[in-house]
């Protein structure tokens, strides 16, 4: 099989705003509002990431502005109010920052979002300078791709690839990404694992089978009569 998965670099947003060390509270709170975005990477030196400050690690200070917490919120929340505090980036960050690398697949990256409950991550080099942004929006591009370009790699990728013809005759069908597969196989053994390939294939959101077992009669005592 020869399909290949997209990879962040395809989809991560790469000119992207950050911030330095020193940047101060509003000018963080400045930059997020200039450029619509709700966090931002903290870089040093060439662009190494060191860190990000998201509208979280934010509106600490606003909560805690005009309240004085009981021994048992500062207790609990000792963190949040030391970022309450905060003035710049490097105490207001949080550090070390999860990141993903330009040739991620889209899958690895949205395992590590899920399981690190994170909505972007930073895109880095092997030196971890930065090169991109890529957000949860980003990985779900992969469900805009058209249903003909989502049919023909099923029909290249995984149909002539399992049921070649002539001994199995099977019509790839798709809409609004949800793919079904109609005709006769030989093998229907093989619909487990050809399920599992199309919705490895980018872009799909369900599959369905209407397939039909084609009886083998090259042995059959037809056949054989056929033969003699």
């Amino acid at each position: 099989m020869h399909g290949t998965p997209h990879i962040v670099s395809d989809v991560m947003t790469r000119t992207v705003a950050a911030v330095d060390r020193t940047a101060t509270f509003k000018e963080i709170v400045r930059l997020m509002q200039d450029r619509q975005v709700s966090a931002l990477p903290v870089i040093e030196g060439e662009g190494r990431v060191v860190g990000i400050v998201s509208e979280a690690d934010l509106l600490p200070k606003e909560e805690f502005r005009d309240s004085d917490p009981d021994r048992y919120t500062q207790l609990r929340r000792l963190a949040d109010l030391a970022k309450a505090g905060a003035v710049t980036a490097e105490e207001l960050m949080t550090s070390p920052v999860l990141t993903t690398r330009p040739d991620a697949t889209l899958a690895q990256a949205a395992r590590t979002m899920a399981h690190a409950r994170v909505k972007r991550l930073p895109v880095v080099d092997e030196q971890g300078v930065l090169e991109g942004v890529v957000s949860r929006s980003d990985l779900l591009k992969v469900f805009l791709r058209d249903d003909e370009e989502i049919a023909e790699e099923v029909r290249r990728e995984v149909v002539s690839y399992l049921f070649p013809t002539p001994s199995s005759t099977v019509r790839v069908e798709v809409h609004d990404g949800a793919v079904t597969l109609v005709g006769r196989i030989r093998d229907t053994s093989l619909v487990p694992v050809a399920a599992r390939l199309v919705r490895a294939v980018e872009g799909v959101v369900n599959v369905d089978f209407e397939l039909e077992g084609r009886e083998d009669t090259t042995h059959s005592p037809d056949s054989k009569a056929a033969q003699s």
